[in-house]
């Protein structure tokens, strides 16, 4: 027996494709005494078309880790990128991570659309695009 996802996508076919991305920024901290997630800068999260507790994957150009976690919002003008709890262990301040978001669309709509991707100012000690 079919469950209703399985029957909703075989009737509306989606695709999903990438919707956010904050390219190649470096890390400002690592908190590893906090539950989880990755706090952004929110003229970052504005930028990318990121919410807060949207789940985001996270790659580190350093050393090859990837996770998957959410976005909690920082400090406007901040420019904090923060790994939160156990991937305080895995993404260290000065690592260079790529922030990734994705949604489902119909095929006809994934067609047209535009994923948000900002490459942030490095020159910059704030990070700030």
């Amino acid at each position: 027996m079919l469950t209703f996802a399985a029957i909703f996508l075989y009737i509306i076919m989606l695709i999903q494709l990438l919707k956010s991305k904050i390219h190649n920024i470096a890390v400002t901290e690592a908190n590893l005494d906090y539950i989880g997630s990755i706090t952004i800068d929110e003229n970052l999260m504005d930028a990318a078309n990121l919410i807060a507790g949207e789940k985001v994957h996270v790659v580190n150009n350093n050393n090859g880790e990837r996770i998957e976690t959410y976005v909690i919002k920082g400090e406007r003008d901040s420019g904090i990128i923060c790994l939160n709890g156990a991937a305080a262990r895995k993404f260290l301040p000065g690592d260079i991570v790529i922030i990734m978001a994705f949604a489902w669309l119909d095929s006809e709509k994934a067609k047209q659309f535009k994923p948000a991707i900002v490459f942030p100012d490095t020159t910059s000690s704030k990070k700030i695009l």
